[in-house]
């Protein structure tokens, strides 16, 4: 039997989940339109456990969503993860923020291209089968017209993720579903969580670090009128 507690912060959702032998248990989460990780994600652990009367001596894990996303919703989230380790003395398991995200979509045949909005006309993404099976690496990209065409010439394609927005602008293929107002969420961290547990595919805690895909780069405020 296992216990994990599943942390996932690399968007505007502050979500965790207590799940056994893969299967959630508990989800809090907030779909909000701020980053209130800060105050939120240990407040969301304390009542996930205590809903389900799961002291921390219990747990067998943690996994946390390592990205791609946010630089500070991740450093966030991991930092959390890896204090309740070191802590606990147990293992540490990172789920792909993408793939967890592709892992709401249900279909039985196409693609699954998971995207997160980054800036101006850019986003993460991967392609998933429908299987679920990784089909193209995660990659930083500027999306135009000519963005998943190959994908989209002789089948279904489920674009999900709060990039969607940006895709719907420039694509107008009758194979393209858009699946709006979807975030990584913990939810789905449950299962991908416990086969890694299972196997055994641990983060060494000491020196793992999110997976940020590109460099942090500071927004100047805009000078005061």
């Amino acid at each position: 039997m296992a216990y994990i507690l599943s942390i996932e912060t690399s968007t505007t959702n502050c979500s965790v989940s207590l799940s056994k032998n893969g299967e959630t248990l508990l989800l809090k989460e907030n779909y909000g339109n701020g980053y209130s990780h800060a105050e939120r994600l240990h407040l969301y652990i304390e009542e996930v456990l205590e809903q389900a009367s799961i002291g921390k001596s219990e747990l067998n894990a943690i996994a946390v969503g390592k990205g791609p996303g946010s630089y500070t919703g991740l450093r966030i989230g991991v930092s959390a993860a890896k204090g309740l380790c070191y802590a606990l003395n147990i293992p540490l398991i990172s789920i792909s923020t993408l793939e967890s995200l592709a892992h709401q979509v249900k279909i039985d045949s196409g693609l699954i291209v998971p995207m997160l909005d980054a800036r101006r006309m850019e986003v993460y993404s991967a392609v998933y089968s429908f299987e679920l099976k990784e089909k193209r690496e995660v990659k930083a990209q500027v999306l135009d017209q000519n963005s998943f065409l190959n994908e989209l010439q002789n089948q279904k394609v489920v674009f999900i993720g709060n990039g969607v927005e940006k895709m719907k602008t420039l694509l107008k293929s009758k194979n393209a579903i858009f699946i709006d107002d979807k975030l990584p969420s913990a939810n789905q961290m449950s299962s991908l969580a416990y086969k890694k547990f299972a196997s055994k595919m641990f983060e060494d805690v000491a020196y793992f670090e999110p997976y940020y895909l590109k460099d942090f780069v500071a927004i100047k405020p805009k000078p005061k009128v």
